[in-house]
């Protein structure tokens, strides 16, 4: 798979925000955006997740699901948790599994599989203890890691991350690291913007703007 940008616009609230965008990221790469604050660094991740329109230039996955648009077969982690608080932790993870992977009412069988596959993911990330407590107790750190126990409960094999190590603590950023690190070895391709290093050794480089 590879995942291509030509001469890309983003035009935001009347704004140009940047133009002429271009990378190009194939599967078992990994891409870092750098940029100041409003270089359009969010913006960017949004356009190739499918949230935002693009304004100009042209946006390409080769290798992927013909019948899937390249938001439909990535996991998109920004800002925002998107959590229910009144939602245990587990509860959360498998409304977001149902979501973003098969739809309908599983059979038993395939119930237990997907409280397995829950369960799995929630261990990878810290989590397994805090299963069935609500998500309005999590701390920021652990709403941050249930979040990205999000990109391990359904395989998809571009994962676009913004600044995804906000609100982690030292050893929550080196369980990402090797989460992005297994994704990566694995054939999957990560986009990510960041202000500062987040364990992707040997990714590619793009700036935006006046990028320090």
């Amino acid at each position: 798979m590879r995942l291509s940008a030509t001469d890309l616009a983003c035009r935001r609230g009347g704004r140009d925000v940047f133009a002429g965008v271009s990378f190009s990221v194939a599967s078992g790469e990994s891409l870092t955006i750098r940029g100041r604050n409003g270089a359009g660094k969010s913006s960017l991740l949004r356009i190739v997740a499918g949230l935002v329109r693009i304004a100009g230039g042209h946006l390409s996955v080769e290798g992927g699901d013909p019948e899937l648009t390249v938001g439909e077969q990535a996991h998109y982690l920004g800002h925002q948790d998107a959590l229910k608080p009144s939602l245990t932790v587990v509860e959360n993870l498998e409304f977001w599994t149902r979501y973003l992977g098969s739809a309908g009412p599983p059979q038993a069988t395939l119930q237990a599989t997907l409280q397995a596959s829950l369960q799995t993911s929630l261990a990878a990330v810290g989590l397994s203890a805090l299963a069935d407590l609500p998500a309005a107790y999590l701390s920021a750190g652990q709403r941050r890691r249930l979040s990205l126990a999000r990109l391990l409960a359904v395989d998809r094999p571009i994962w676009l991350l913004d600044e995804p190590t906000s609100a982690l603590d030292r050893e929550a950023q080196n369980m990402l690291a090797g989460l992005m690190r297994q994704h990566v070895a694995g054939g999957g391709l990560i986009v990510a913007a960041a202000h500062g290093p987040i364990g992707l050794d040997g990714a590619k480089e793009l700036r935006l703007g006046d990028a320090a």
